[in-house]
């Protein structure tokens, strides 16, 4: 999750403090309200969210500076087909798992990319997680990228034949022709 001061508050958040956590499993069951399925309908560029549950469970990992955010979703949404642009209901549940920990360094200057490394910690920001905006953004993630309605196919328009233009002459080729002389 990237954060940024100057961007608004998240359609869906559920922050729950670090400091109410512990080595066990704490479990938290959400839903979104209505206004909060349409403010993440707009955001995601759909035509409408008409459920979004999820289970969420925190819990502190050995050590005490990382969390690990284990989440199910389970989403009843409609987006338009990208054939016929009809609507197409569908389905979504989603399982997923995140490490939160704590926030990088501001003096930190150098960033080093490894692909091979797992993905860093997510950063807890002001002693909290926002678990709302961890489903919602995995709601995001697990949405249809090309929704089809049953039997929509996509028919090419035929061809038309390319015309090419007819060669003009080149303007400096007569001036080409007097340097020769």
């Amino acid at each position: 999750m990237i954060f940024d001061e100057d961007a608004p508050a998240p359609e869906f958040s559920r922050s729950i403090l670090v400091d109410t956590l512990s080595v066990t499993d704490r479990a938290y069951d959400i839903e979104a309200t209505e206004d909060e399925l349409a403010a993440l309908a707009e955001r995601f560029g759909i035509l409408g969210i008409d459920s979004l549950t999820a289970t969420v469970k925190l819990k502190v990992l050995p050590g005490g500076d990382l969390v690990r955010l284990r989440g199910a979703l389970k989403a009843s949404l409609r987006q338009a087909c990208v054939v016929t642009l009809e609507p197409v209901p569908e389905q979504v549940e989603e399982s997923f798992e995140l490490i939160y920990g704590p926030e990088p360094d501001e003096d930190s200057e150098e960033i080093v990319v490894d692909l091979d490394a797992s993905d860093p910690p997510e950063p807890i920001i002001n002693n909290s997680i926002d678990i709302g905006e961890a489903v919602a953004e995995h709601l995001a993630l697990s949405l249809e990228p090309f929704p089809r309605a049953p039997g929509a196919e996509f028919v090419e328009s035929p061809v038309e034949e390319v015309v090419e233009p007819e060669e003009k002459p080149n303007p400096f080729a007569v001036l080409a022709a007097l340097k020769k002389k």
